[in-house]
């Protein structure tokens, strides 16, 4: 009977340690939500971009944690810049570093998301 409590607790245990490890990935819809504050700006060549739109790109940098994430991220800016008219590239490239973030890749629409890391 003691050894099945054991073998019980262990489990729970190991329950919870893996629990986070199997978070959700990072969707589309998480990218679009936090960045529609950003679309007004990228069709600008503003200097500063707003802090709804720089709070969004801190908080997807900070969830696309696994290289997984990060190529799903690549590939929803690129699907969403691809259908919103009138971003400016050069606005779009420097929004992460304008915004004090460092990402792995460019925001561009050439960028391969598949040599993401």
């Amino acid at each position: 009977m003691a050894a099945l409590k054991m073998v019980s607790v262990i489990v729970v245990v190991c329950m919870l340690v893996a629990a986070p490890m199997t978070a959700q990935a990072i969707t589309c819809g998480q990218v679009a939500s936090a960045l529609s504050p950003c679309v007004n700006y990228l069709k600008t060549t503003g200097a500063v971009p707003p802090r709804p739109c720089c709070n969004g790109v801190r908080a997807i940098n900070a969830a696309a944690r696994t290289t997984a994430d990060r190529r799903t991220a690549c590939q929803c800016l690129k699907s969403a810049a691809g259908s919103i008219k009138g971003i400016k590239q050069p606005t779009a490239d420097a929004l992460p570093r304008k915004c004090g973030v460092n990402i792995p890749y460019k925001i561009s629409f050439s960028t391969n998301c598949a040599n993401v890391k």
